[in-house]
């Protein structure tokens, strides 16, 4: 892929708008960065959301491939990028050039509602870099930071070679998933005196001596020695490495891997901004259903004319479209929304109305409290996507959303429903969301039988493993450990062990 070409500035009669639909969107409560615009082409457009969002992000060949998929699927009419936001303070947002007056009024209204949503929502309290003392706002300087990335790599495919450099990103990346998303991109190492203290007061083992000045015949130096050797392998080998299973895979890398001091940087960048991007993935029911929840209100209420509510409405059906077999986050975010604000409009919570158990009563209830904007502002700072559909997915939302479960029919060799039930429904939804749907794999041992080797335990939730992807990841860590590596886990019910030695992949029973 080329250079960058940014976009230009908005033209006078958008930046009126922009003005407009910002009024509009601070009337209605919402807290934003400063955002800035720029109009691009489908070309550039298309550029920069292969970049992830990021002009100027380390070069790789997989943001040309990804460049080339999406220029195919607008040329073809398969899909079309609207506009794209940048968790930044300020904020930047891309408008599409060909976009009509109305799709870029429904655009900015969209975009305001995210940069609400990055600004307060607490996932993303962890992409702050620090707190500006002046205005008192999170600091968050991606742009510059993913830039910086970018240059730190190219210097290093100078020094050592573009081969080499991405051939060791390819490893790093298909490793991008094993972080803990739950802290942030920096890790305190804890130190602990304890074994040293303990080390002074205890006795090393000796042989019984009646008399003081027969101790240095029958317990010679040489001797007091080779029991603290003794003693000091025995302690070694019982220590657990790490003391606790550890999550942070990539951290824990970062920390213990024999790397050289150039893939320590790029593995440092590669978990970065795996970090940055992961509150993301945590929350894209939330945001992209806050998102069409307040570009809904903006347009309908305030922005669209008489003559632009049908284009609008046109525009609105399609991304709220829903297609058998496939989760809209649009249209369950927004729906659920809605959901909330009427319940906690009606009073419909809280112990009285849980212990209702009259159909009637239910359906009627209505205490007129009011609290439903207050309620899904309060949401949306406080929960991801998995909170937010534990503690608000009812079983009248399900059943009025026609909601349901569905899998692989391995004996019909199809995909079917499976099941309507509420509970059922909910679980799955749940599972496919918990850890943005990818396996939990912890650091078990990073010195097993004593022979630094690397040992990973995926906690089974009933999914087994994939077997190739877990042999790729297993060579990438062998990379990077420069050790055998393996990963305990359930294949067919059994406990087994997939092991790569750096020659060929095994696989035994525990």
């Amino acid at each position: 892929m080329g250079r960058f070409a940014l976009g230009t500035a908005l033209s006078s009669p958008l930046r009126d708008m922009q003005r407009q639909i910002e009024a509009y969107a601070r009337e209605y409560g919402l807290d934003c960065f400063p955002l800035s615009f720029e109009v691009l082409s489908y070309e550039q457009m298309n550029e920069i959301a292969a970049f992830g969002g990021f002009p100027g992000r380390y070069p790789h060949w997989r943001f040309g491939m990804e460049y080339e998929q999406l220029s195919k699927s607008y040329e073809y009419g398969l899909s079309k990028i609207y506009e794209m936001v940048i968790n930044n303070n300020p904020a930047i947002a891309y408008l599409l050039e060909g976009n009509s007056m109305v799709e870029q009024k429904l655009v900015m209204a969209h975009v305001y509602a995210h940069v609400d949503f990055f600004k307060n929502n607490f996932t993303f309290k962890k992409t702050d870099q620090g707190m500006d003392p002046e205005q008192g706002l999170p600091i968050r300087k991606w742009v510059d930071t993913l830039a910086n990335h970018g240059a730190v790599i190219r210097r290093w495919v100078n020094r050592v070679g573009v081969d080499e450099v991405e051939t060791f990103i390819d490893h790093c990346l298909s490793l991008e998933n094993l972080i803990d998303s739950r802290h942030h991109a920096t890790r305190s190492l804890k130190k602990d005196s304890s074994d040293s203290e303990q080390e002074q007061v205890e006795e090393l083992p000796r042989l019984r001596v009646d008399h003081d000045y027969m101790e240095d015949y029958i317990n010679p130096k040489e001797f007091l020695d080779r029991q603290k050797k003794i003693r000091d392998d025995d302690k070694a080998r019982a220590k657990k490495f790490p003391e606790h299973a550890e999550r942070d895979v990539l951290g824990f890398l970062l920390e213990h891997a024999p790397l050289e001091r150039w893939e320590r940087e790029v593995l440092s960048i590669i978990r970065r901004e795996a970090l940055y991007f992961a509150p993301q993935a945590q929350t894209k029911i939330m945001n992209e259903g806050w998102a069409t929840y307040w570009h809904s209100k903006i347009m309908t209420e305030r922005a669209a004319t008489g003559s632009e509510i049908i284009d609008y409405a046109d525009r609105c059906a399609s991304v709220l479209a829903s297609s058998p077999g496939q989760l809209n986050p649009y249209k369950l975010g927004v729906e659920l929304y809605k959901h909330i604000e009427e319940r906690w409009n009606k009073g419909q919570f809280g112990r009285e109305w849980e212990q209702c158990d009259t159909m009637h009563e239910r359906q009627n209830w209505d205490k007129q409290l009011g609290l439903g904007r207050k309620k899904i502002f309060e949401v949306r700072a406080y929960y991801n996507d998995v909170t937010f559909i534990d503690e608000f997915l009812t079983p009248e939302f399900v059943a009025a959303q026609k909601m349901y479960s569905f899998g692989y029919n391995k004996r019909n060799n199809r995909w079917e429903i499976e099941s309507r039930v509420f509970k059922e429904v909910k679980d799955k939804l749940l599972f496919a969301l918990t850890n943005a749907g990818q396996p939990f794999i912890n650091v078990e041992d990073a010195n097993y039988a004593n022979r630094g080797e690397l040992i990973l335990a995926h906690e089974h939730r009933g999914v087994d493993l994939k077997v190739d992807y877990a042999h790729a990841v297993l060579e990438s860590l062998n990379r990077v450990w420069k050790r055998p590596v393996e990963v305990h886990t359930i294949i067919e019910e059994k406990a087994s062990a997939l092991r790569y030695d750096g020659s060929e992949h095994t696989q035994r029973h525990l």
